[in-house]
């Protein structure tokens, strides 16, 4: 793809140039037709002499001065080189001119020498110059794309990176889980293997793309709740919402919001207190949006289940993700019993 693109990119160079040069040189058409509109071809060689120089000292700077001198930061040397090019290219077309194109006899005055030189010499310099521009843009420009291909190769490394320590994150929670049912509920535990194989394979296969239809990261997020029902107490109030479009193809960032959710049921409740996990999500034409709310039972530092990296990966997805186009408000009531968490995700058109 990248070599169809350069060689599309060249094709369109050459064209531009041909297109340019063409032009440039049929200028002097107008000025070499005799009256019978027929073209006097000797005079059209002499004026293209002038165009010729130009092309010259152009493309001597586009290939060869530009590329293998300046862009080697050797600006001196390249400034010499193109004084001695000009100033022969500028003696060699007065000489020319002066050979095959003496001034006519004429009553007035004609101009001091050095003006024509000075003329001349201007045009070299302002179609070096021209080279010099077209060059220093073509470079800032692949020098742009490069450092866009490498913020975008960084970014896709570090979501990777993330995704890779998200899905051992997820897996170890959930085991542990898996793993209190069985002190008590072998049956309830067994069921919990079965709904887990469920998310297995969302975990570890098909959340491998940038994106996932937001109706299958919603199947999955409905699967991990029921999972974590089947450990925990009926007395616990647990409310879901799910306001979505049927069979929605929204994309959507994978896991981005399952660390919030596993917090709710990791910090929301007390195997004494009153307890409750609200969780919405629902889509519009121009939003995605997850709210949580939750009774708020911080573990104690001896609960070593999970690593505490849960909600500091979900701030740095939606950075790399969702960069500009997310806010995320969290924080605690003033009571400090409930956690509240509100993602918005605005949508690209």
């Amino acid at each position: 793809m990248k070599q169809l693109t350069d060689n599309t990119h060249r094709s369109l160079e050459i064209l531009i140039h041909t297109i340019c040069w063409g032009l440039f040189f049929a200028f002097p058409l107008f000025f070499t037709q005799n009256n019978d509109g027929t073209i006097n071809w000797k005079d059209f060689m002499f004026h293209c002499i002038v165009p010729t120089t130009l092309c010259i000292i152009f493309y001597l700077n586009y290939f060869v001065f530009i590329p293998h001198i300046l862009f080697h930061e050797q600006t001196k040397r390249f400034i010499f080189i193109n004084a001695i090019v000009i100033i022969i290219l500028t003696f060699g077309l007065r000489y020319w001119n002066n050979m095959h194109c003496p001034p006519p006899p004429s009553h007035r005055p004609m101009p001091p020498s050095y003006i024509f030189y000075l003329r001349d010499m201007a045009s070299l310099i302002f179609s070096a110059g021209l080279s010099v521009a077209i060059c220093m843009s073509k470079r800032w420009s692949q020098t742009e794309a490069e450092r866009r291909e490498a913020v975008k190769s960084r970014t896709e490394a570090e979501l990777k990176n993330l995704r890779n320590q998200l899905n051992p994150h997820f897996l170890l929670n959930t085991l542990n889980n898996i793993y209190a049912l069985i002190t008590f509920d072998t049956d309830k535990a067994q069921q919990a293997v079965q709904e887990l194989s469920k998310l297995l394979r969302y975990v570890l296969y098909d959340n491998q793309q940038m994106f996932v239809p937001l109706s299958k990261e919603i199947d999955f997020i409905r699967n991990y709740i029921e999972l974590m029902r089947i450990r925990i107490s009926a007395q616990v109030d647990i409310q879901t919402n799910f306001n979505i479009k049927p069979k929605s193809q929204t994309p959507i960032a994978p896991l981005i919001f399952i660390s919030l959710i596993e917090n709710a049921f990791k910090h929301g409740i007390s195997p004494v207190e009153p307890s409750y996990i609200n969780i919405s999500i629902s889509e519009d034409n121009d939003k995605i949006e997850c709210t949580i709310r939750n009774s708020n039972y911080p573990k104690t530092r001896a609960d070593k289940s999970g690593s505490g990296i849960g909600l500091e990966q979900v701030r740095k997805r939606l950075e790399l993700v969702y960069p500009g186009i997310y806010k995320w408000d969290n924080h605690l009531s003033d009571d400090g019993k409930e956690y509240f968490s509100n993602i918005i995700i605005y949508l690209k058109h």
